[in-house]
């Protein structure tokens, strides 16, 4: 018989899923498309791969040997085929520049031979998510919660960090000589942050600690770069701003970076990907990219994250 990838690919999905409709939707076919590839195959072969009842699908005897021979089958293939290409580099969406994706990504990507990154900024998860889901993009950094948008059912995720949230002043400011800075210590001097724009996920975060703590937030104008983001602080002394811990910033800007306590603020960095991005070297990827461990007594995540 003549070799039916095709076929084997809809075996395999339906296999997993042993639901038909959920396997076409993942493949990106009607049901009507998806049985017959299983039809044709289960010709070519003289047997039955699976039961079908009104009520459940399973696998037939010959279902349950052909099936772990079927995956090597077409992992071989993909093998193969990547044997002979030039691997095009992985398309990834790190946020921005200066946040701890990029360093991740970075010191992942060192440790995996022949891994090429292609990065790009878009400073919201929520922009990206389209660009995943038409294969511009094959992964994005982010926070997965508070999109402004429903989750497509095509894409998954996994935390991959949890980093914590420092306050940021300016030498003058009223708390620039403290070692930490308590939550309650905000109530009366709020949060001072440049307009997040797209970015609903981050926006929410923020509104989040606002309710839970009783802190106002108030948003600036939106900052266009760093500089213009030192300026806007140097403007404030009475306010904060929040950022991640290890946020890279000028380092002429004498930038006071104060742990915030009691609790301490966490955020979840997220990798988000296509169900159906078969490309191996995401896969490397992703094997070797971190998994954070619980988070710690005292500190806080948003009701979603929770």
């Amino acid at each position: 018989m003549e070799p039916d990838l095709q076929g084997m690919l809809a075996f395999t999905v339906a296999a997993d899923e042993l639901h038909f409709g959920r396997a076409a939707a993942k493949l990106f076919l009607t049901q009507q498309a998806l049985s017959k590839r299983i039809r044709r195959l289960e010709q070519a072969l003289g047997v039955p791969l699976f039961k079908r009842t009104t009520r459940r699908v399973e696998l037939t005897p010959d279902g349950q040997r052909f099936l772990p021979l079927a995956k090597q089958a077409l992992a071989a293939y993909d093998k193969a085929i990547a044997s002979v290409q030039t691997p095009e580099p992985l398309r990834i969406d790190v946020y921005a520049e200066r946040f701890t994706p990029l360093k991740v990504l970075r010191e992942t990507a060192q440790r995996i031979p022949g891994l090429r990154i292609e990065p790009s900024m878009r400073q919201s998860l929520a922009n990206s998510l389209p660009a995943i889901q038409n294969g511009e993009l094959d992964a994005a950094f982010g926070r997965v919660h508070d999109l402004g948008r429903p989750w497509p059912a095509e894409l998954t995720h996994r935390p991959v960090l949890l980093v914590e949230l420092h306050a940021f002043v300016l030498t003058g400011h009223q708390f620039a000589g403290r070692t930490t800075l308590p939550l309650a210590d905000l109530r009366e001097a709020g949060i001072s942050m440049p307009d997040p724009a797209g970015s609903h996920e981050w926006r929410a975060y923020l509104e989040h600690l606002s309710r839970d703590f009783d802190i106002p937030v108030r948003f600036t104008e939106p900052a266009v770069g760093v500089r213009h983001y030192g300026e806007q602080m140097a403007r404030e002394n009475h306010a904060i701003a929040v950022g991640e811990e290890g946020t890279d910033l000028p380092h002429d800007m004498r930038i006071h970076r104060i742990p915030l306590v009691d609790p301490t603020p966490l955020h979840v960095w997220s990798i988000v990907w296509h169900r159906e991005n078969r490309n191996p070297h995401l896969a490397r990827l992703l094997k070797a990219l971190p998994t954070p461990a619980p988070p710690a007594p005292n500190t806080w995540l948003p009701a979603p994250e929770r």
